[in-house]
């Protein structure tokens, strides 16, 4: 059974937050001066257990869910995760798991996520640049241990790593054809993204921004591209592919060119919520339905949920039509 909601769109993807802490301070999602050391993250009682993930993973596959995202905070905090990815595996319907994570642990767990049965990866990179990496980490943290954590999933066998790049004016606008150099020589898909007003706190303003047309331009100077198709229905990237057969790019133009007509995702944080949108600011307490009530009436709960779905952020926002308080990123993986 696949649902759809008021604009006829199906529930093809979820993406299920493990944790809400991370290791770096990203100014866009985790400004450091709001996540400082007093800041209290959700104790694990508070987390979704794995056995509740994977209930509710098994309820979303029934209602036409095929591929699973694995996110945070930064997922690879969270222990035993490759565990939780095992059992996620052998659900029937789904097609894929894909894992978003800064990078910085993959030397440590890529092994046993490939071993779990994670199929595919992206990883979030801003700069290569090592001083600006820092600064956009938070946390002063080096960029070698990333690059070799990249290097070492490669080799041991996950392909068409997609590396997602936050473009913000004056900070890395200026790094863009390094990236997409980068991508080219290590067999990468980088991902260009418009610096979105996720969440309230991370000071959005449209000036900021370095619209998808800015970025293609930048590119279009030195490499010949050419449009492709989707991979699928409801992919947010756009699809170049560079002329002379050396990889692909991707833009993803949120701000600028809204998909919401073909958003089929889901989110749930760490603490159980479901949010319909990457912007909204209305959740639905799943962990309280699981714990107190039976798996059917959870079911039920989540149809009703998306079959009365009905946003559409982004169009709203060109309009001028929009809230301002919006769920932070951190607790929904982006």
């Amino acid at each position: 059974m696949v649902i759809k909601d008021k604009f006829n769109r199906p529930i093809k993807d979820l993406r299920i937050s493990v944790i809400d802490r991370c290791n770096f301070r990203c100014p866009y999602c985790m400004p450091k001066e709001i996540y400082g050391e007093r800041y209290q993250f959700l104790k694990n009682d508070q987390l979704l257990s794995f056995d509740e993930i994977i209930t509710i993973s098994e309820i979303f596959s029934k209602l036409g869910v095929e591929k699973l995202r694995i996110t945070g905070g930064e997922p690879l905090l969270r222990k035993d995760l490759s565990l939780l990815i095992k059992d996620l595996k052998s659900i029937k319907s789904i097609k894929e798991i894909a894992l978003t994570t800064n990078g910085f642990f993959l030397n440590k767990y890529a092994l046993d996520l490939k071993q779990s049965g994670v199929d595919r990866l992206t990883v979030s990179l801003d700069s290569l640049n090592p001083e600006t990496y820092k600064k956009l980490n938070g946390q002063n943290l080096d960029i070698e241990k990333t690059l070799e954590g990249l290097k070492f999933a490669n080799s041991i066998g996950f392909e068409n790593i997609k590396i997602n790049c936050v473009v913000m004016k004056g900070v890395n606008e200026k790094q863009i054809i390094d990236l997409v150099n980068f991508g080219r020589e290590n067999n990468l898909i980088i991902r260009f993204i418009e610096y979105m007003d996720v969440g309230t706190i991370n000071g959005w303003k449209s000036d900021d921004v370095v619209y998808a047309e800015d970025i293609l331009r930048i590119i279009e100077k030195k490499y010949e591209l050419e449009a492709v198709d989707p991979n699928y229905f409801g992919e947010v990237a756009t699809r170049y592919k560079f002329i002379d057969g050396m990889g692909e790019i991707g833009i993803i133009s949120s701000v600028s060119k809204p998909f919401c007509a073909d958003c089929t995702r889901a989110r749930i944080t760490a603490d159980g919520n479901l949010y319909t949108c990457l912007f909204t600011n209305k959740g639905h307490d799943l962990k309280s339905v699981i714990r107190e009530q039976s798996s059917k009436h959870l079911e039920d709960f989540i149809k009703n949920i998306w079959i009365n779905r009905s946003d559409q952020y982004s169009q709203l926002r060109a309009l001028g039509k929009t809230d301002k308080e919006k769920v932070e990123m951190y607790k929904i993986g982006g």
